[in-house]
């Protein structure tokens, strides 16, 4: 009963950014972002639109619903590839 998201253009499955106290030690210790995503966006198009828009490569994508009704992607990037770099770009951090 998978939907058809393949349609999805990265800009519509990433909201915006998440910069909380729990995200920042997230992204200095597990080399992960957090993101506000679409709620309709599943795990490989979050993958994917990371990927796209932030040059990097992402090894997992983990995506919960809050009580609110909000869906966050928590994505743990490549070692190769640093979780600060990219929030710098995003002027995060």
């Amino acid at each position: 009963m998978k939907e058809n998201s393949a349609a999805m253009e990265p800009y519509d499955v990433i909201m915006h950014p998440v910069m909380t106290e729990v995200a920042s030690r997230m992204l200095e210790s597990e080399n992960k972002l957090v993101f506000v995503v679409n709620l309709k966006a599943s795990k490989k198009d979050v993958k994917q639109a990371v990927e796209e828009l932030y040059e990097v490569k992402v090894e997992r994508v983990t995506v919960n619903i809050t009580s609110k009704g909000v869906k966050k992607a928590f994505v743990k990037l490549h070692p190769d590839y640093k979780a600060a770099d990219v929030a710098i770009k995003l002027g995060i951090l």
